[in-house]
């Protein structure tokens, strides 16, 4: 009869076992399987702040949008609703009746002005606080007055009457005295100061600060008692009046 060998059910140090499992002790290849997936990193995450940031950043820029689309239609129908338009001053006439100027550059002197302000707005009305006038020839200062402060109701002209002198103030009379001699008259120009208050409907809007100049008028000195007439047919009258209601300037 044959002997048979059978094998023996330990493994051999190394061999696999039976089934495809390693071996005990397990080598360094078959504790690092090779089949095992490989490390992939991660993207990075976005912080809740970060999102937070941005979600207000878009909500901001929505909300600015949407007001300054509010205030251009209210701009609008306020427009459409008031018209809107500045005052505008006339110089009606000047005369000089006094100007006497000394060898030691002290002038003396009396102009009387009248200016019509008018008011062309169905809607507006102005309040104005009294109003400085100061006159200039050649750019030296020759006399200053005031006008009493007045209300100039819608669709309303203003004639405006007021007295400017100087008497015995230390002048540079060596442009006057050359523009006298040469010229026989002296450029002059007119400028009122003041603050004024603007009442549309029911609202009324704080002081804000105006300014008339008028220039291109010119005048000779007067001789004797007789008082000198300006030239008063090239003069212009800028106003410089920025009215602000509520956000919007005209």
């Amino acid at each position: 009869m044959t002997d048979r060998v059978y094998p023996s059910a330990k493994p051999t140090n190394g061999a696999a076992a039976p089934g495809g499992n390693p071996s005990f002790p397990a080598t360094k290849a078959q504790l690092y399987n090779a089949s095992r997936p490989a490390y992939r990193p991660q993207p990075p995450r976005r912080s809740r702040r970060s999102c937070f940031f941005c979600a207000c950043c878009l909500w901001t820029t929505l909300t600015v949008l949407l007001l300054l689309l509010l205030a251009a239609v209210a701009g609008a129908v306020l427009w459409v609703l008031y018209r809107p338009h500045r005052p505008n001053f006339t110089l009606s006439s000047l005369q000089i009746s006094q100007f006497n100027l000394t060898s030691s550059s002290h002038l003396t002197s009396k102009f009387n002005l009248t200016i019509v302000a008018r008011n062309p707005n169905k809607k507006l009305k102005f309040f104005y606080d009294p109003i400085g006038v100061s006159i200039t020839a050649s750019g030296v200062p020759v006399g200053d007055g005031s006008i009493p402060a007045f209300v100039h109701f819608t669709k309303n002209t203003t004639t405006l009457r007021t007295i400017i002198s100087s008497t015995g103030a230390s002048v540079d009379s060596t442009i006057l005295k050359s523009d006298l001699k040469n010229k026989k008259s002296l450029p002059l120009k007119i400028q009122l100061d003041t603050k004024v208050r603007v009442k549309i409907g029911g609202l009324k809007t704080k002081k804000v600060r105006v300014r008339v100049r008028c220039d291109g008028v010119n005048a000779a000195v007067p001789t004797g008692k007789t008082p000198a007439t300006a030239s008063t047919a090239n003069a212009k009258c800028k106003v410089d009046l920025r009215i602000k209601i509520w956000k919007w300037t005209f």
